[in-house]
């Protein structure tokens, strides 16, 4: 790839949710911002490739879309009864004289807040308010998303559609809402703010297991968040919980960039400043006495964090977190955690009753951890021919390449036994 493609990746990943953010602001619309971005961003693949890349390229790419923005609203409402504000937003936009943009200019510090509670409304779906954050604000494509929600892509996309509408016709503000109203919204914006973190901790696609871009997005936006609502204990846990796993970023790949698992991992590699962060929340997170979904995650977390090394685990404490986690949102995720949870305490022959209760459903056939844990235990107990087969099917439900390239090393070495 050359070298104003790899920066153009590189700016996508960084300010795609900062600068879409800034041009619905200005615009009031979701597919009149991503369209202006899309051809700001094709723009700068011609323009950088013939004159280079220029010293600030998020400013020059949000004052290239705000141009396309206002060409795209000219023609749409020339005739409108908007047009005097029309005019009023384009004699703001473009001057007559060159617009330019520092960074200040570019980085609006809330605008990205404004617009997860713009996602976020009550009067949207639950799955529409994720699919459509997520979308926006962290810019993954409806394949990623999809894939995270289990769920086909055309289903997706059908969502996406039907909440950019429901938002255009029923006029939602685009504002963080009042403070007296904030707790009935919190559930939704915490639900995107961890699922753009684990899309950053565990890449869906790509060369990559971790795209640090999304996962310091998520931090960031948790913390703001944090800060407008600080007697919110969930808001805590999830910072904690955050911060305890994000710790661990480093350790998760060795030097030639393959998967390490947890209980293989340099523990010394570990962030210890996050570390401390995580813990000193989680503590003061639980003396609230109002104990959450990520309270308990994060305590799990912090469990793992505490141990000097993978044997020093408290697997016991563990498994009775993930316990009381399953009674308060009993998930065939969560109780797949804790099936996991339970191999390492009682053994693989424990675990496997427990995995393969959990799989009964059908919930979890696509979903690949489903079929990687079957397969690690099948492993552990020797019954080689069934681990290939279930690895095979996490293989292909996965595209992520670090972790496809870790379970063939896995068959490799059933196969060598």
């Amino acid at each position: 790839m050359s070298e104003p493609n790899l920066l153009l990746e590189s700016v996508f990943r960084e300010e795609y949710g900062r600068i879409i953010a800034t041009l619905i602001r200005v615009s009031g619309s979701f597919d009149l911002a991503e369209e202006s971005l899309q051809e700001a961003f094709a723009s700068a693949l011609t323009t950088w490739g013939q004159q280079g890349p220029p010293n600030n390229p998020g400013a020059w790419l949000t004052t290239v879309a705000h141009r396309k923005l206002v060409d795209a609203i000219r023609r749409e409402k020339t005739k409108s009864d908007k047009q005097s504000e029309l005019e009023y937003e384009t004699q703001r936009l473009l001057p007559d004289t060159e617009l330019k943009l520092d960074q200040d200019q570019v980085d609006f510090p809330d605008d990205r807040l404004r617009l997860i509670f713009t996602c976020c409304h009550p009067s949207l779906s639950q799955e529409a308010r994720v699919a459509l954050t997520l979308r926006t604000l962290g810019g993954l494509t409806t394949t990623e998303i999809a894939r995270a929600f289990l769920i086909p892509e055309t289903t997706l996309a059908q969502r996406l559609v039907r909440a950019k509408n429901k938002i255009r016709v029923a006029g939602i503000p685009y504002q963080v809402p009042p403070i007296e109203v904030l707790p009935q919204r919190l559930a939704s914006v915490q639900a995107v703010l961890y699922l753009i973190f684990n899309e950053g901790y565990s890449s869906t696609a790509g060369e990559g297991l971790v795209r640090n871009d999304l996962c310091a997005e998520a931090i960031r936006l948790c913390r703001v968040l944090t800060q407008l609502s600080a007697d919110e204990s969930e808001n805590l846990g999830l910072l904690a919980l955050m911060l305890l796993q994000d710790s661990r970023r480093s350790a998760r790949v060795n030097d030639d960039g393959e998967l390490v698992l947890l209980e293989a991992q340099d523990r010394s590699l570990w962030d210890q400043k996050e570390i401390v962060e995580g813990l000193q929340l989680i503590e003061q997170a639980l003396l609230q006495g109002q104990v959450g979904p990520y309270q308990l995650q994060a305590a799990v977390a912090a469990v793992h964090a505490e141990a000097s090394s993978a044997e020093e685990t408290d697997w016991a404490q563990i498994t009775a977190l993930y316990r009381e986690l399953m009674r308060l949102n009993p998930s065939p995720i969560i109780a797949l955690n804790h099936a996991a949870a339970v191999t390492m305490l009682e053994g693989p022959e424990a675990g496997l009753r427990l995995i393969e209760g959990v799989g009964r459903s059908g919930k979890l056939e696509n979903y690949y951890l489903f079929h990687a844990a079957r397969a690690d235990v099948l492993r552990r107990l020797k019954r080689f021919a069934e681990s290939t087969t279930a690895y095979e099917r996490a293989i292909e439900l996965t595209t992520n390449e670090v972790e496809r390239r870790y379970m063939r090393r896995r068959i490799e070495e059933i196969a060598n036994f």
